[in-house]
């Protein structure tokens, strides 16, 4: 008898964006077929947390969590602790975000981003549930924002699609952070960020695509899906020096730990 596919989370993708929505149920098989058991689907703006609820209620391997992106604050009313706080109520719901600090695209609203970002973080805080965080370009302030908060209030948090700086790794992981890898890590290109991954402790990584974006390769440059979170994976065992099958079960005991809402349905199902 073969041994059974080892399972993998998708802690990260955006399952109701048109490139994927089209043929949701096949993606979602997809995923399962790869071994991934679990999704979580993010909502970027607020005004369509209805129908990313609906996605995460349609399909049961999918969980999903919202937050105000930054680049698309300056478009977006002020997320409100109390809407934060409303969707959290939601059994599938298993994290606050994505938010953060975008200075790529969107420097000119980084006073506004600043805002945002820590109110999400008081809505994790308030909530127990993690922050899910996007960072581009903003490397020093988001470091100091994410430390001055955390004295202020202790508070869990992953940095998804880490792609930054060794320095913003080390303080992430000083405040008890986990960096998420996703396919950027799987570049031929990406040596440098798979040593700092390298350089992490193995219970603070997790998995995920980001998808419809960054597939990572044999399908770079396609639409990204999360049954391709195996590709990322198969990476992250070398980086670590491990079989696929530990890496794979030590990434989805991280994601148990940090998104716990999503394990407790889990063990509940």
């Amino acid at each position: 008898m073969q041994d059974p596919l080892p399972q993998i989370v998708d802690s990260h993708c955006h399952l109701d964006f048109d490139d994927l929505a089209a043929d949701l149920p096949d993606v979602v098989a997809r995923a399962t077929a790869a071994g991934v058991t679990r999704m979580v689907t993010i909502c970027t703006r607020l005004r369509n947390a209805a129908h990313v609820r609906a996605i995460a209620e349609t399909h049961g391997p999918v969980f999903w969590a919202a937050g105000t992106h930054p680049m698309s604050v300056a478009d977006e009313p002020m997320a409100t602790l109390d809407e934060l706080e409303k969707l959290a109520r939601h059994p599938k719901f298993v994290g606050i975000g994505e938010t953060g600090l975008d200075y790529h695209y969107t420097a000119e609203t980084k006073a506004l981003q600043q805002d945002s970002l820590r109110l999400h973080i008081e809505a994790a805080r308030r909530t127990g549930l993690p922050l899910i965080i996007h960072a581009r370009d903003a490397d020093d302030d988001m470091a100091r924002i994410l430390t001055e908060e955390y004295r202020a209030g202790p508070y869990s948090c992953v940095m998804h699609c880490f792609s930054s700086s060794a320095e913003l790794a080390r303080a992430a992981l000083d405040l008890g952070f986990y960096l998420s890898m996703s396919g950027i890590a799987a570049f031929p290109k990406s040596a440098e960020l798979r040593a700092i991954f390298a350089a992490a402790p193995l219970e603070r990584i997790l998995l995920e695509t980001d998808s419809p974006y960054l597939a990572p390769p044999p399908h770079r440059g396609k639409r990204n899906e999360p049954a391709y979170t195996a590709h990322t994976a198969r990476v992250g065992a070398e980086v670590f020096g491990l079989d696929y099958a530990d890496f794979a079960a030590a990434t989805s005991t991280n994601f148990d730990r940090l998104f716990w809402k999503a394990a407790a349905w889990a063990k509940a199902a």
